[in-house]
């Protein structure tokens, strides 16, 4: 997929006007990139559309609008778009109570190492996460990850022959797993790869 630039953005004042159309379109778009894995763990599959709509919340809530403050945004985002050959995932980590949060963080460290998708007829992929800052401590685990699936072609080319996908995590604390993953998740995924 094509990184964004500068000039597939709105300005502030056309992103204020048209913000409510285009936010009810990303999160339609967004409806079938999402999958909950077990209780306690969503990913989001990321591509051009969902980080555009980011960056362009980021310069609206940050009011920015000078070139450079715009490339910034631009730099810290790309990164997230896939690039054809694999898929990138916010992972969230969710337990409403706060307390309970905190326990369940500091007992699911390297969760985000755990994660993987897996293409029938071929080896699991885990997650290279959180390429761009460290997010755990030795004490616990953030709740937010970046996660990177990297494919091989033949997994790309099973799955545009129809080969179904499973997706789940491992870590010995947090074991679940979605087998196959719903059909209008992974034809949204499909999009994402050359």
């Amino acid at each position: 997929m094509d990184k964004l630039i500068s000039t597939d953005l709105m300005s502030l004042e056309r992103y204020a006007r048209e913000r409510p159309a285009f936010r009810a379109h990303v999160m339609e778009h967004k409806r079938d990139r999402k999958l909950a894995v077990g209780p306690n763990a969503s990913w989001s599959f990321e591509d051009r559309l969902t980080m555009q709509y980011q960056v362009q919340e980021m310069l609206r809530a940050e009011r920015i609008f000078e070139p450079e403050g715009i490339r910034d945004e631009l730099d810290a985002y790309n990164p997230l778009i896939p690039d054809g050959s694999n898929w990138k995932a916010t992972l969230l980590i969710e337990f409403p109570d706060v307390a309970e949060r905190q326990r369940q963080l500091a007992q699911l460290i390297g969760l985000e190492d755990r994660c993987y998708v897996q293409v029938h007829g071929h080896e699991r992929v885990y997650a290279i996460a959180d390429e761009d800052l460290e997010r755990e401590t030795t004490e616990k685990t953030s709740s937010v990850h970046f996660l990177r699936f990297e494919l091989t072609a033949a997994m790309i080319a099973s799955l545009k022959s129809g080969a179904s996908l499973a997706a789940g995590v491992d870590h010995e604390r947090y074991r679940h797993s979605i087998d196959p993953v719903p059909d209008s998740v992974r034809a949204a995924l499909l999009q994402d790869l050359k």
